[in-house]
């Protein structure tokens, strides 16, 4: 047992999670490696991407911080990125949305002139016993948001990116060990795998590196937001080092696959799983 029983609602707030996650405000220590870099990060108010936001920052990286509406958490990562001494951008909406997608983009390539690196890390998930209790609308949405929005944030992304540049998308150890109450949720992060290991094979030509990051059980606000209280505090037991993973410990995976040391890196998926095997 690591964490009390608890519960929010969606998308959830990291203020309100006990114990509160380390997203490396504290430990993580840069080395220039990102110099100069611009990046896109979705999901990035909270959790695995605010984690590496701080850490890309930190590496020497600009960071547009792509999120829904949790405008509290999105600033407090902006406070950190500014507070390495690096350009923050916050863009709000909905990445359901092809348009937003675009919108995103749009704002960082205004903004930053270019797109090194694109993170694509937003994503829902909902926990539900039964097929028959997920709903349409639900299913949808979990596609678009976790799955199509990679799609559209790369086919924008692409025109301003140059040779060295690097995209990564979070996949899951779900993706190979499908959770069944997460049906949705398992679909989406299998589809990132496999379609990170189709865009590396077409952008090879133009210099382009795309990689996945597949995270075991990870401590974010989408945990007490999407799962049974119960189900929140044996959270992480499954994972051979018998406890969930900090946003810390995930952000230096998306660090290194970002990097010029990385390029030779291309096609792969990081495994950060607390023990357990990804095929």
């Amino acid at each position: 047992m690591n964490q009390p029983a608890q519960q929010q609602q969606p998308p959830g707030e990291t203020g309100r999670l006990e114990p509160r996650p380390d997203h490396g405000e504290e430990s993580y220590h840069g080395s220039g490696r990102l110099a100069g870099k611009a990046a896109v990060i979705t999901g990035a108010d909270s959790g695995i991407g605010r984690a590496v936001a701080i850490a890309y920052a930190r590496e020497g990286a600009d960071v547009l911080i792509s999120y829904l509406d949790e405008h509290d958490d999105a600033r407090e990562t902006a406070h950190w990125v500014e507070q390495a001494g690096r350009k923050a951008v916050l863009v709000p909406g909905d990445l359901a949305d092809p348009a937003r997608c675009r919108a995103v983009i749009d704002a960082a390539v205004a903004e930053f002139g270019r797109i090194d690196i694109l993170v694509s890390n937003a994503a829902q998930q909902m926990t539900h016993d039964k097929v028959e209790d997920i709903s349409d609308e639900e299913w949808d949405r979990t596609i678009a948001l976790n799955l199509s929005a990679f799609f559209y944030l790369t086919k924008a992304a692409l025109p301003n990116m140059p040779p060295g540049g690097s995209i990564i998308g979070t996949s899951s150890v779900n993706s190979d060990s499908p959770t069944p109450t997460l049906l949705p949720y398992d679909v989406t992060k299998a589809g990132i795998a496999n379609m990170t290991a189709a865009l590396a094979q077409l952008l090879a030509p133009r210099g382009i590196r795309a990689n996945s990051v597949a995270p075991g059980p990870i401590w974010t606000p989408l945990i007490p937001s999407t799962m049974p209280p119960e189900h929140v505090e044996s959270f992480g037991s499954s994972a051979a080092l018998d406890r969930p993973g900090q946003p810390a410990e995930v952000a230096p995976a998306y660090v290194m696959l970002a990097s010029d040391e990385a390029s030779y890196i291309s096609g792969a998926r990081i495994a950060v799983t607390g023990g357990k095997p990804i095929l």
